[in-house]
């Protein structure tokens, strides 16, 4: 044969670049499930249901194209558990004249191939992954020079480079960022789309028992599994998004809903992030839907926002940081993740509620996890790279790339502010402004010292004194050091102990 493609759990797309001059008469496919990636972290069971199952319906799309695709799966008698095992298995096997890949978006799966090779001596073709719309060259170019990486400005030129939502040189509109019309509260007698689900066949049915057999501890259940697993799915879930949805995604893509989980939010980061979706195409036809006038601007920017901007921003901040990056702890947070963060057992409301629709549903929108679970372990100082693995661990579209730089960086500044301009700290008024959930709460959000006070409310004051000497001199927050040092002694000393109390009962709040 001539040349083995390895195509990865996150590369489910037909225009890879690894087949982009491969022909099926004379190459083959390999694919792999192996304990190596099934393990890394405690993966919710519903994700690893959906890339399981995804994978193996690509599979069997490709062989339907007419290619020849070895799929080594989990539970294969012969698996070795590790990709560049099962590929030096084929490699001796089949004798290719060079191995094909598509360079991989995780530091540590493409440091084992890079291994692979080096101990092998065996050819391999690593070619960049084109379904990113900067390459590792265009971002570095961009942060040539610059002392802080702001995601805005590299937005601007990403909308500019794709003409999209531009009139001529100019943002359509008329403004480049409409993000303060999109931070309406939401009410329960808002008219809710009912959202896409999708059937389980029998490729889902075979995963999802081999999930509940191999993975019965990990976080979450298989039950009520919805996602899409195929390309065609996954378009349909677009579709529906654009038609019963984006109309108002822009006003209420930051509300939070007791009840309700997914809103108006698209529902199909899984879908780009294995490559089900493609982004630059999910961006076009969001425009589209702007340009016949079906939805106002400042919902369809607000959502290209999101992938042109935010998606591929985080991905350079990845590749551009150095390998400790998941490591970094700026602010030495260091108190373990309360058990809670599994169980879901505590009292605050809103960190329940977030994380009982984490278990459900391997699914939270992204002001929940920044501004609730997010928030929560910022100002009560957890340590980064256990709330990093947490992350990582129960949502269906984690993977590093993207969920490094968003925890590590924008949710806990552990980073010390490389991606984000200041901490996102915050009292409970946030949560009672933009949610429900204050409603239903053990915890009084108008108190701030009492016994049943939000405990949100002293952590903030207390995360900000604790790192006084780290964030003092940042222009976005001194005023609040300010207003601080304006309270009475008293009051700053009982909104201290309140902290030091909860602190000293994290795992009892």
């Amino acid at each position: 044969m001539r040349h083995l493609i390895f195509i990865l759990g996150d590369q489910l797309s037909f225009n890879l670049s690894s087949l982009s001059d491969a022909d099926p008469k004379k190459d083959r496919i390999l694919m792999c499930e192996v304990a190596e990636e099934t393990g890394y972290v405690p993966h919710h069971k519903k994700k690893l249901v959906f890339i399981l199952s995804a994978m193996r319906h690509h599979a069997k799309v490709l062989q339907e194209q007419g290619w020849t695709v070895d799929y080594i799966k989990l539970d294969g008698p012969d698996n070795t558990g590790s990709f560049t095992d099962e590929l030096s298995r084929c490699v001796e096997r089949l004798s290719p004249e060079k191995v094909i890949l598509t360079e991989p978006s995780e530091r540590r799966v493409l440091k084992a191939f890079q291994s692979w090779q080096k101990q092998s001596d065996f050819s391999l073709d690593m070619r960049e992954d084109t379904r990113f719309l900067a390459s590792h060259e265009d971002f570095s170019k961009w942060a040539d020079g610059r002392k802080l990486y702001r995601m805005e400005h590299f937005y601007r030129e990403m909308r500019k480079d794709f003409d999209l939502l531009m009139d001529g040189d100019d943002p359509a509109g008329g403004e480049w960022n409409f993000d303060q019309e999109n931070r309406k509260p939401a009410s329960d007698d808002l008219f809710m789309p009912k959202r896409l689900k999708f059937e389980t066949d029998d490729i889902t049915k075979d995963v999802i028992k081999l999930v509940d057999d191999r993975f019965p501890e990990n976080f979450g259940s298989t039950d009520g599994f919805w996602f899409a697993v195929t390309k065609a799915d996954a378009e349909r879930a677009l579709d529906h998004f654009l038609d019963d949805a984006l109309s108002c995604f822009g006003d209420y893509q930051d509300a939070m809903l007791d009840g309700h989980a997914f809103l108006y939010h698209s529902l199909i980061s899984p879908y780009i992030n294995v490559g089900l979706l493609d982004p630059l195409e999910v961006c076009r036809k969001a425009e589209a839907v702007y340009r016949d006038g079906d939805a106002p601007i400042n919902a369809v920017e607000g959502f290209i926002r999101q992938i042109l901007g935010w998606r591929e921003y985080v991905r350079g901040i990845y590749w551009l940081a150095d390998d400790d990056y998941v490591h970094q702890n700026a602010l030495n947070a260091k108190r373990p993740l309360p058990g809670y963060f599994w169980s879901a057992d505590t009292r605050m409301n809103c960190v329940k509620q977030v994380i009982s629709q984490t278990r459900d549903e391997a699914y939270a929108h992204h002001i929940q996890r920044l501004m609730v679970t997010g928030v929560f372990s910022l100002i009560a100082g957890l340590d980064p790279h256990e709330v990093h693995e947490w992350y990582l661990a129960v949502y269906a579209d984690a993977f590093e790339w993207v969920e490094a730089p968003n925890v590590i960086g924008m949710a806990l500044y552990a980073d010390g502010g490389q991606l984000g301009s200041k901490p996102y700290a915050a009292s409970g008024a946030y949560i009672n402004r933009m949610s429900d959930y204050c409603k239903g709460c053990h915890y009084a959000v108008t108190k701030k010292t009492e016994e049943n006070a939000c405990p949100f409310n002293a952590l903030y004051w207390d995360f900000l004194v604790r790192n006084e000497d780290k964030l003092k001199s940042n222009g976005r927050i001194s005023r609040v050091y300010s207003t601080w040092q304006k309270m009475d002694k008293d009051k700053r000393d009982s909104i201290l102990k309140r902290a030091e109390d909860c602190l000293e009962n994290l795992e009892a709040l």
